[in-house]
């Protein structure tokens, strides 16, 4: 549970969205380990601006205390000066990103029949417009380099649900995740021959502030629950190696954790 300056990710900068808490929290940790320079992102800054508990702050105080190198750069992601901004914090303080975690999220659970315009729109934006603006911004440096590892997060609602088994009012949050998914095998197949990967991978359900809240954790559901540890270590492991081979990947953190035999490292 420490920091290796010299480790997997060794003078790389990162930027995670959504890492107030959570699975981008984990992430940017577990980047941290491994000698990343992270850039730690979301709209909570301070403990009174979220019902949730966690802070970019939180998160970068405790990668700092470890022994790493992280700054935080509020951003609400549905803002498009704040999206610009985000990228340049970034190459202020680090110089160009070498890593792109898509994390971010702003769910409603309504059924369609009663689902408001106005929070279609910042679903959207944030879960499906954020990720693609903020790689458009990302790839003239990865491009110039001839290298750079953009991953999203998505979740098994991209997958079709049974039609008889009654929704949750989840219909925009699958929609916007299987945008997601899309966006990603379509991108790595434009950036291919530019060195560049872009994978994508659900965590599976992870017991987060956010899935307690929307009470996402039932006795129906309780035996599929995963540790933590094992999304940050697939989400590591998506970004380093062969960017020929490890790219356009829909994956699921169980299914990685098998395929390459991972050990998940415990999280500063």
């Amino acid at each position: 549970m420490s920091v290796n300056k010299n480790g997997l990710l060794a003078g790389q900068v990162a930027i995670v969205t959504g890492a107030s808490r959570g699975i981008g929290e984990g992430i940017a940790k577990r980047y941290a380990m491994e000698g990343a320079k992270v850039v730690v992102s979301a709209r909570s800054v301070e403990d009174e601006d979220h019902y949730l508990p966690g802070t970019i702050k939180h998160t970068v105080d405790a990668i700092n205390q470890a022994g790493g190198e992280a700054i935080a750069v509020r951003a609400d992601l549905s803002v498009a000066e704040d999206r610009h901004n985000l990228v340049k914090a970034t190459e202020e303080a680090f110089g160009s990103a070498d890593i792109l975690v898509n994390n971010a999220a702003v769910t409603y659970f309504i059924p369609v029949a009663e689902f408001p315009e106005r929070r279609f729109q910042i679903m959207m934006d944030v879960q499906v417009w954020a990720p693609f603006e903020l790689s458009q911004l990302v790839l003239p440096g990865m491009k110039e380099r001839g290298a750079g590892w953009i991953l999203n997060i998505s979740s098994g609602a991209a997958i079709h649900p049974d039609r008889t088994a009654g929704g949750r009012g989840g219909t925009v949050y699958g929609m916007c995740k299987a945008a997601l998914e899309r966006f990603t095998t379509g991108l790595a197949q434009e950036v291919y021959d530019d060195g560049i990967a872009v994978n994508v991978i659900s965590p599976g359900l992870v017991a987060t502030p956010g899935v307690v809240h929307h009470k996402l954790i039932t006795e129906e559901t309780k035996d599929r629950v995963t540790p933590m540890e094992h999304m940050t270590e697939s989400c590591l492991r998506l970004v380093h190696g062969d960017p020929k081979v490890m790219t356009g990947r829909i994956d699921y953190a169980d299914k990685v954790m098998t395929e390459f035999n991972l050990d998940p490292a415990a999280l500063i």
